[in-house]
């Protein structure tokens, strides 16, 4: 049963910029932290961005200073704006909530994935 539902996913050119969105019911997005992780074919799979309840913000290296992971508690959303996107950073990207610390050692729960595709 997903619970976590992501939307804004689709093909960019490299330079270009995408917005992620996932809603979760209140019950989960109000008791853990949430972030985004992806899958790539071939590769393992990376967190990319978590936000924990009190607003701490962590980011995988790879994508510090170009991806912004933000929540908003009265819409039980969390976004990631992702800005100056490379054909590396193509994958299926999954929204996540988690009680584990940053880099999160397990998902509780992860939504079915929006595929991001940057290319030209």
């Amino acid at each position: 049963q997903v619970q976590l539902v992501e939307s804004g996913g689709g093909l960019v050119q490299p330079g270009g910029s995408l917005r992620l969105s996932c809603t979760a019911p209140r019950s989960i997005f109000s008791t853990n932290a949430m972030g985004w992780y992806r899958q790539a074919p071939g590769k393992q799979r990376e967190s990319v961005a978590g936000v924990t309840i009190g607003g701490i913000i962590n980011y995988a290296d790879s994508v510090k200073g170009r991806f912004t992971i933000s929540r908003d508690n009265a819409k039980n959303t969390v976004y990631l704006q992702m800005n100056s996107l490379k054909p590396e950073d193509t994958a299926v990207y999954y929204c996540y909530a988690s009680s584990s610390a940053w880099p999160p050692l397990w998902y509780k729960f992860f939504g079915q994935g929006t595929q991001v595709t940057v290319s030209s």
